[in-house]
């Protein structure tokens, strides 16, 4: 195997498929020097679902047909109360709602580490 981690074969994940066996990922040398965005050029592509959840609320399908434009729905969080960030279905951060240029973003607030169990 070469010193230079950017010759690591990456499998096909097209159609979804998935590799056979554990995926290993070349760690970077410590002394490489510094890295840029260019150095993750191979995982721009990757598709990646992003949800921002405000809060949450149950009601009956009879009652959410009902509702039309302008409906207000109680949610079981306060304003100003944290949202939480889920990548791929996996919680990652909690952050805030930001009003920029009259369109609606988040601002990450909090990382979330994750468990290893």
């Amino acid at each position: 195997m070469s010193d230079n981690p950017s010759n690591v074969p990456f499998p096909n994940l097209e159609n979804g498929a998935m590799p056979a066996g554990d995926l290993a990922i070349a760690a970077p040398e410590p002394d490489s020097g510094s890295k840029t965005a260019a150095d993750l050029e191979a995982l721009f592509d990757v598709p990646v679902r992003v949800s921002a959840v405000l809060g949450r609320s149950r009601m009956e399908v009879s009652d959410l047909l009902r509702l039309g434009p302008g409906a207000v729905l109680e949610l079981d969080r306060k304003v100003g109360e944290a949202i939480d960030i889920y990548v791929n279905n996996r919680l990652v951060a909690r952050g805030e709602v930001v009003l920029v240029e009259d369109k609606l973003g988040v601002t990450m607030t909090e990382i979330i580490k994750a468990d290893k169990a």
